[in-house]
């Protein structure tokens, strides 16, 4: 399996005439000269979550995607294979890849960086070789610093993966099923085989009746 890693940067405006670089996919050897937030800490502390990007850009399918003001990382996005432990890992498909955190430390959440860091993930055809997808679990996101309910806030989850043609896709998965706000979201790429497609479909759905 071919991962076309190409790596494009961007610039967003910030005060003082100083602008956020939006850049990725991050190499490993680059990423350890940087430093974290410290608000980066809604899935582990800083450090830890640090070290956990180094390891996924180390991965042959990792990709780490920063929006930076100079050496501190502001934000990222992670796309790696599934964890084992899940569904989504079964029959081991290798054109199958997860959309997985996305966090932006607070001060920055205002600049759409959210947006403009999935949107250079899917630069250049990179990922058209690709199924994308992502588990949106309303139990990650950050409803009391928002000040969003649990639906505006999965609206505004929708709102940001629609603008890399990611759509909602129906399954049985119990940890999504658990919640109506909890969704599976998904893109799947130009160039990706049927066959691929089909296998996703069976991994979706798992559950057989009988009558």
């Amino acid at each position: 399996m071919e991962h076309i890693k190409r790596y494009h940067s961007r610039l967003v405006p910030f005060h003082h005439s100083t602008s956020i670089v939006v850049e990725g996919p991050v190499p490993p050897e680059q990423l350890r000269q940087l430093r974290m937030h410290p608000d980066l800490d809604a899935f582990r502390r800083p450090k830890e979550q640090f070290e956990a990007l180094v390891e996924i850009a180390e991965l042959p399918e990792g990709r780490i995607i920063l929006s930076r003001h100079g050496d501190e990382i502001v934000g990222y996005v992670t796309f790696h294979y599934p964890d084992e432990m899940e569904r989504w890992s079964q029959g081991q498909m290798q054109d199958l890849i997860e959309l997985g955190a996305i966090e932006v430390a607070d001060e920055y959440r205002t600049l759409g960086l959210g947006k403009q860091m999935i949107q250079l993930a899917f630069e250049d055809g990179q990922l058209e070789n690709m199924i994308t997808f992502t588990t949106e679990y309303y139990w990650h996101w950050d409803l009391e610093k928002s000040k969003l309910s649990v639906w505006d806030y999965r609206n505004m989850m929708e709102k940001l993966m629609k603008s890399v043609d990611m759509v909602w896709f129906a399954t049985d998965d119990p940890e999504i099923c658990s919640h109506p706000a909890n969704c599976l979201m998904v893109r799947i790429g130009k160039h990706v085989p049927l066959a691929s497609v089909e296998q996703f479909d069976r991994i979706r759905f798992q559950q057989r009746f009988m009558y």
